[in-house]
């Protein structure tokens, strides 16, 4: 019998930091000074008439926020007009994507619908006053001058425009998104919209609210005339109904017929991985006990919901065994568990609040840094929308930003529903960049299909290619079985992307358990994602596709195939080249070159435009000795598809390269490969613009070589690299059950 060839490891020790091109010339204006002049000044006249009738009481300290919208040429973080801000006293408080017809574009033909970006500018309505004095007296060709001419429009932003989702009915609880202004004490704008609140009439929760980076999250009680009132207050960004927790009623499906099976007699497989499912509880009565490592009530106060710790069990017991086969053994569990109760009896009241209660739990977990692995197969019931980040996605992305932990989140069963009014899509917080957002199929089998009631993409831009992986969840004609609230081991049937996100995290959780602590989370991410496979089917139902439930094929290289595990850090600005492993005599007859990047990221929640601070521009590059005259690297060659994360409008610009999961593959011949490599530049942002200051994040690069007429592939690459690279060898004793 063959040795097993698992991952070869160590990529990292084949980059290497190299000196960046010299960047191109700058694209010619699209307008004029004099022509930004006479279409903008008018805007600027009437905007500060409309803020002069706002409530003085609405506007702190005499500060308003208008609406400053770019021309789609300019939207990319080399043209914000951080000059322009500055020299006319305004301060960016925020931004949200935009589409328009703009008057010109840099492009030949007539303009088109296009993406863009509107920048939401806070200033004194003194500083608004000046602005018709400060557009005279700009100087041409100065870079505020320049700044200037990129506009496309200037607005106030109207009351009419925040309020969002409002029905006929009268609600008694709405949420409110308030921006706050950089580098200053959340109070100055906390306590005047408190102020004005109560002058309406209208309770604030303050205790409740959530900040998340410029934003301020807080849900109050008012009637709806009053509302419209407070829509006047300068700093809202956005009102709208708090919407009730989902997750775990439309899921459970009861029998009335016991259906046994057995439990494995095996302890995990490693005791190493810290796992917890954030869910509803579990039973007095479970055959849990001996892979529960702990249960903890967040809120011991409170009771259990009934539905609640059902929904809490069939989680954990989809986690430990995955999909159990009626009458039969349950798989042994990769893993210990903890479970938390972040659901319970308070949480199902008609009080909508509790949906900032729970957010509370999430973040506590967290905050304590205690789990590797999460499973949350629970949130807001609310489609997500391109406008505007809610708290849920913006607190757990910020907290899972620094990539230490590996979070898998439900996208919701609302994929039966109407597709074109955008309530089939993913549900918040699975619009997470950070977290792996997972939904359901129908089967396990290679013919298998998007469960009709798993939601659907694309996802907000960055993270437009969401659900991220899918996995079984069930439907009516195979049912995902699972443990049921006795103590003697017994099913029942289920379906629900509730149930495919802790089988993921199944996967992810043996990867660790069986090759150890050297695989980083963001490793194991990338590895997931380079496994999947659409199987054909629409990457907006499925996204980069389901994961094998088979480990080995992730984990091992088959004959004539390579796979090679780059981790490591990037610098902001920097250049870093990644040399592929070719054997030393060259590869023969066709291949196929696969490539999955994955990083994790600070996010910007105020700025959905420009939602992650960090971007990669890879280029791909063959052959070392192609190289055009007069330049100095070798000649590239194309592999990402940003048609993946773009529409044809938008491909002019940068929105591909700051999605936090790239994946690409392409043929071609061996022959053809002459010391490639992938060079990596790190783009750092922050709110759109310039950075003051930018970390180093931390990414995972997966390379796979598929030569099938190079057999000893894998062997030759370790032979040629004997002193670099080696396989990561399993920590437990094989073989095991996958």
């Amino acid at each position: 019998m063959s040795q097993t060839s698992f991952l070869i490891g160590r990529g990292e020790l084949l980059t290497k930091e190299i000196k960046g091109p010299r960047r191109g010339n700058q694209k010619k204006e699209v307008y004029s000074l004099d022509e930004a002049k006479t279409t903008l000044k008018p805007q600027f006249e009437a905007t500060i008439s409309a803020l002069e009738e706002f409530p003085d009481i609405a506007c702190p300290h005499d500060l308003c926020v208008a609406k400053l919208t770019l021309n789609p040429a300019y939207i990319a973080k080399s043209y914000y007009p951080s000059s322009m801000l500055r020299s006319a006293g305004l301060e960016a408080v925020g931004s949200r994507a935009v589409s328009l017809i703009p008057r010109k574009w840099s492009k030949s033909g007539k303009p088109q619908k296009s993406s863009t970006t509107a920048l939401f500018v806070a200033g004194k309505r003194s500083v608004f006053r000046k602005l018709p004095s400060w557009i005279e007296e700009l100087t041409p060709k100065s870079d505020e001058a320049l700044d200037f001419a990129r506009i496309e429009g200037f607005s106030i932003f109207s009351p009419e425009e925040k309020i969002r989702g409002f029905s006929t009915d009268d609600l008694p609880f709405y949420e409110v998104g308030l921006h706050l202004l950089p580098n200053a004490s959340p109070e100055l704008v906390q306590a005047a919209f408190n102020k004005y609140a109560d002058k309406l009439n209208i309770s604030v929760f303050n205790e409740l609210g959530f900040e998340a980076g410029n934003l301020w999250f807080v849900p109050v009680k008012g009637n709806r005339g009053a509302l419209d009132t407070l829509s006047y207050f300068s700093f809202i960004r956005v009102i709208r109904p708090v919407p009730k927790l989902r997750g775990i009623r439309p899921t459970i499906r009861s029998s009335a017929i016991s259906i046994n099976c057995d439990l494995p007699s095996e302890q995990p497989l490693s005791s190493e991985p810290k796992v917890a499912i954030l869910d509803g509880g579990l039973p007095q009565k479970h055959p849990l006990a001996p892979w529960l490592r702990a249960y903890r009530q967040l809120d011991s106060n409170a009771d259990d919901d009934p539905v609640g710790i059902e929904h809490g069990l069939a989680v954990t017991s989809a986690f430990l065994f995955g999909p159990i086969k009626p009458n039969g053994i349950a798989d042994r569990p990769y893993s210990y568990v903890d479970h938390i109760r972040v659901l319970d009896n308070d949480s199902d009241t008609e009080d909508p609040l509790e949906l900032y209660r729970t957010l509370g739990f999430v973040e506590e977990v967290l905050l304590s840094r205690q789990y590797e692995f999460i499973n949350l197969s629970l949130g807001p019931d609310l489609p997500i929308d391109d406008t505007d980040v809610h708290a849920w996605t913006s607190v757990i992305d910020d907290l899972l930003s620094d990539g230490d932990t590996f979070m898998t989140v439900a996208i919701g069963n609302n994929g039966e529903m109407d597709e074109a009014s955008g309530n089939a899509r993913i549900q918040v917080p699975s619009d997470c960049v950070n977290a792996v957002a997972v939904g359901a199929t129908n089967d396990v089998a290679s013919t298998w299909e998007r469960a009709t009631y798993s939601a659907i993409g694309p996802g907000r831009s960055p993270g437009v290619i969401k659900p991220d992986v899918m996995a079984f969840g069930g439907d009516a004609n195979r049912y995902f079985h699972v443990l049921e609230a006795k103590k003697t081991p017994s099913l029942t049937p289920q379906m629900g992307t509730s149930f495919s996100s802790p089988y993921l995290l199944r996967s992810a959780v043996g990867i660790r358990a069986i090759l150890g602590a050297e695989l980083s989370p963001l490793v194991i991410k990338a590895l997931l994602v380079h496994g999947a496979n659409t199987n054909g089917h629409d990457v907006r139902h499925v996204g980069w596709g389901k994961v094998p439930e088979n480990l080995v094929e992730l984990i091992t290289c088959p004959s004539g195939v390579a796979r090679i595990v780059y981790q490591g850090e990037l610098k902001p600005s920097k250049y870093l080249r990644a040399h592929l492993p070719i054997p030393s005599g060259g590869l023969k007859g066709m291949i196929r070159l696969r490539a999955t990047f994955c990083y994790s990221c600070p996010v910007d929640p105020q700025d959905t435009s420009a939602y992650t601070r960090a971007g990669l521009d890879i280029v791909f590059r063959p052959n070392e000795n192609k190289i055009k005259p007069g330049k100095a690297n070798a000649q590239t060659r194309s592999f990402f598809s940003t048609k993946r994360y773009a529409t044809e409008q938008e491909l002019r610009s940068d929105t591909g390269k700051w999605e936090t999961v790239l994946h690409g593959d392409t043929k071609m011949r061996g022959s053809s490969l002459d010391s490639p490599v992938f060079d990596i530049h790190y783009n750092a942002r922050e709110s759109g613009g310039i950075p003051s200051h930018a970390e180093k994040i931390r990414y995972a690069l997966i390379i796979t070589v598929e030569a099938p007429k190079h057999a000893d592939l894998y062997n030759d690459i370790l032979r040629a690299y004997t002193s670099i690279l080696t396989p990561i060898q399993p920590q437990v004793a094989l073989p095991i059950r996958t």
